[in-house]
């Protein structure tokens, strides 16, 4: 029974998701970790319920207009939750952080350096002294005038619109134009004011060529369409566009992304001439801090920005400005983002740099009494950076919290005060606590999948390590700290690319190896040239012997609710087709299109065929609540009337990928999908799980397993960047096999890793460091783990001469 003064949250009852009836009590100002298999329950017994049952208690205390709300967002499926406070929750969720949200924006960080400016800058010598706003390239105060404090301008030029000069504009001369009618129109419009559509460009008038692509004006014109059989066209007044205003309009505010990748193709994008890509204006730069200006100093690692902060000196205004700024620094740095600088762009951070960033800022908020519901805040981590996160979540726990982190990574899960395991399996075969108290308590739980990985000492097997097909020399590397870097990647083996946070893993593996390759396929056939110049990279041989390229990052699968597993894999497209053929169908005269919830007709008209509303929070991210019309089955009656085996096509979207297997049994083009997904550890996922709702690491196992399915063609190297991020341990042996048995076929496979039972089975690694950012993007080993585990001065050898069981030698870092 709980009192005024319990010390423990306790819940009764949880039925959210996949949970089973969950009573669990939590003692308050704990660090507690939540754990079990990927699906098993813990994240919706850890947000879905917990913090969802805090964010409904939060509305109803603010105002009726937000009590109306809870009706539509919906209270967590739980008899009654007691003892909980208040609380906050750091998600991994991907936002869409505009191009001007950097590291400085979510920190904060820029505040405290513009206010350093403002207060305590070196002013040139009768200057008024700036408000600090005229420091931000985000306001109009501070923003350069010539590219509006976006740092780079955008260009075009005849030779990008008019690729082939020898075509008219009624052939399609200006590349640049849209297709379909708006290109047509605009062509009309162009006939009506007197300019001949039908002449080689080639042959028409300077003037007009440079009227027709870059005029500013936007004349209006009474255009008579050439008349067609069978169609009535009247006249209209059409407006006319510049090829280059168009494309301007188009990059700079369509939300269509395949519009404005279309549209970068006829920019060039350089530095702005005018700040030299700084984003200010002239007076904000003309003031030094420290010898150098605002946009110098957000442009140094945090690391060294401190360092520079720390020698500065000044006056008693300076000094307390710096000291605080220092302070703020640090918390950032302790969770092994140094590397990173203030002028970084959001969009360029992983959801576990975005997290821990948050995290930093919550950590100097100074709060108290607050639940902490975290998402792997280790996700991203090198071993090495680990402590120091366990030291800021300590730290928060001290400031009288309470820490409930979602987490797979055993070093975490040892240091926790109290363990909830969720389990045994995922799905429907999961959503029971098998333990809730101290982690060594969890020994006596023999169903416990984490058990092994808590309390095995075992060594990672030493696999036999395979030979090179080949070689992948990649010469002259030097694209963000990764300079004037040699690397070698061998083909027809398992490789694993390691290193420190910021080290510049990524940099080399997803952007100038897939560059590379990426090139050499568009390049033409296979005995091309051998070197091979690309963005970053002076030169490269034997991408020749490379037929295919797949590339399989955490991006999400889609934006919103109507992207889905079933949809991604193509496996939607069999699932209607089976549903047309049924008799009900065929009587009624349904097509296949009759089942896409992407179309009018068999959908619910209400949400569009979403299953899901958006509902608007004014001052608070936006949320889906369940259509109240279809309640989340996305198509309207008469759609649910057609059914296949007792199923209709809400219920069948409602099934698991491994309930799915069992009822698709027999159905060859079904079976492949499904086979693929379950290979790869995601039988507990349900078909219709909207986009949403999936974790970086599920939407990365969803695009292996459609590139799976497919029939292979030739050498392909496949490059994943952190697959293991979001699975459990023993997730990562299902997934790993998948892996291995790429390589065993022939194919070529390269990881970024911190995962260092990963690593201790690859046939090659290459270890990037010693540090992140100006400290890193050098090679500091390479070869077999085992000598990779024996390298002085690399902070990736002790920690995979553990994994391999291994003594490491003395004098390493």
């Amino acid at each position: 029974m709980s009192t005024p003064h319990d010390p423990y949250v306790r819940v009764r009852g949880a039925r959210e998701h996949n949970l089973q009836d969950v009573s669990v009590d939590i003692p308050r100002d704990t660090l507690t970790v939540f754990t079990g298999v990927s699906g098993s329950g813990k994240s919706s017994l850890a947000f879905g319920t917990l913090y969802a049952e805090a964010q409904r208690r939060y509305f109803e205390s603010v105002a009726p207009y937000a009590r109306r709300l809870i009706h539509q967002v919906g209270a967590p499926a739980v008899g009654e939750v007691t003892g909980l406070p208040p609380a906050v929750s750091l998600e991994q969720r991907r936002s869409a952080p505009g191009a001007r949200s950097s590291v400085g924006t979510v920190t904060t960080l820029s505040n405290s350096l513009r206010m350093l400016f403002s207060r305590a800058g070196d002013y040139p010598a009768g200057a008024e002294r700036l408000d600090s706003d005229a420091f931000s390239p985000n306001t109009a105060a501070g923003a350069c005038p010539e590219c509006h404090g976006l740092g780079r301008v955008h260009r075009t030029s005849e030779e990008l619109l008019v690729p082939d000069p020898s075509l008219s504009i009624r052939d399609g001369a200006i590349a640049a134009w849209p297709g379909a009618w708006q290109g047509k129109n605009l062509r009309d419009v162009l006939d009506a004011l007197g300019y001949d559509v039908d002449r080689p460009w080639r042959e028409l008038e300077a003037r007009d060529q440079n009227w027709i692509l870059f005029t500013d004006e936007q004349p209006v014109v009474t255009v008579h369409p050439v008349r067609e059989p069978g169609r009535i066209q009247r006249p209209y007044q059409g407006t006319y566009m510049s090829a280059r205003r168009y494309v301007m309009h188009t990059f700079a505010d369509s939300r269509s992304r395949t519009l404005r990748a279309k549209a970068e193709r006829f920019l060039t994008s350089a530095p702005c001439p005018v700040c030299d890509g700084s984003r200010l204006r002239p007076e904000a730069l003309a003031v030094r801090f420290a010898g150098r200006t605002i946009a110098e100093l957000a442009g140094l690692p945090l690391g060294s920005l401190a360092d520079v902060l720390r020698a500065a000196g000044g006056d008693d205004t300076a000094r307390v400005l710096t000291a605080d700024l220092l302070a703020r620094i640090e918390t950032v740095t302790e969770l092994g983002l140094g590397y990173l600088s203030l002028d970084r762009t959001a969009p360029t951070l992983s959801s576990g740099e975005l997290q821990r960033l948050r995290l930093a800022t919550q950590l100097r908020s100074g709060l108290f009494g607050v639940v902490y519901v975290l998402d792997e805040p280790s996700a991203g981590l090198h071993p090495a950076d680990t402590a120091s996160l366990l030291t800021v979540l300590g730290r928060l726990k001290e400031a009288g919290n309470s820490v409930f982190v979602v987490e797979h990574q055993m070093d975490v899960v040892r240091r926790a005060d109290w363990l909830v395991d969720v389990g045994p399996l995922a799905g429907e075969h999961g959503g029971r606590v098998l333990h809730s108290g101290p982690p060594a308590g969890l020994a006596d739980v023999p169903e416990s999948a984490t058990r092994r990985f808590l309390f095995g000492a075992a060594p990672a097997p030493v696999r036999e390590t395979r030979g090179p097909s080949g070689w992948l020399r990649l010469n002259g590397v030097d694209r963000h700290n990764v300079r004037g870097v040699d690397a070698a990647f061998p083909l027809g083996v398992f490789t694993a690319v390691t290193g420190v946070s910021g080290s510049g893993k990524s940099t080399l593996v997803g952007q100038v190896l897939a560059g590379v390759l990426a090139d050499r396929r568009s390049a033409g056939p296979a005995d091309g040239p051998p070197e091979l110049p690309v963005a970053g990279c002076a030169s490269a041989e034997g991408a020749a012997a490379v037929d295919r390229l797949v590339q399989v990052d955490q991006r999400p699968i889609g934006r919103t609710p109507r992207s889905n597993l079933a949809t991604y894999t193509g496996l939607f497209d069999v699932v209607r087709k089976l549903f047309a053929g049924t008799d009900t169908a065929r009587e009624r005269g349904y097509r296949a299109g009759r089942f896409s919830f992407n179309v009018a007709g068999g959908r619910c008209e209400t949400c569009q065929g979403e299953g899901f509303v958006s509902v608007e929070l004014l001052f608070l991210p936006s949320t889906y609540a369940p259509c109240p019309d279809c309640r989340g089955a996305r198509y309207n009656p008469e759609t649910l009337e057609v059914t296949l085996r007792g199923l209709d096509i809400a219920q069948v979207l409602d099934l698991t990928v491994e309930s799915a297997a069992a009822f698709f049994a027999g159905t060859p083009a079904a079976e492949r999908s499904l086979r693929t997904l379950l290979d790869v550890g995601l039988g507990y996922l349900r078909l219709g799980q909207p986009a949403t709702e999936l974790s970086g690491g599920e939407a990365q196992r969803i695009k292996l397993a459609a590139e799976l399915q497919r029939t292979r063609r030739g050498h392909t190297v496949y490059l994943l960047d952190e697959p293991t991020t979001g699975l459990h341990p023993a997730d990562v042996e299902v997934l790993m096999r998948q892996l291995h048995g790429l390589v065993d076929a022939g194919d070529t496979v390269v990881v970024v890793e911190h995962d260092m039972t990963v690593v201790a089975g690859a046939d090659h690694v290459i270890d990037l460091g010693p540090g992140g950012g100006d400290r890193g993007g050098r090679i500091v080993a390479t070869g077999t783990p085992a000598e990779v585990a024996r390298a002085q001065g690399s902070r990736t050898a002790p920690y995979l001469a553990a994994a391999l069981g291994l003594r490491h030698g003395p004098g390493s870092s």
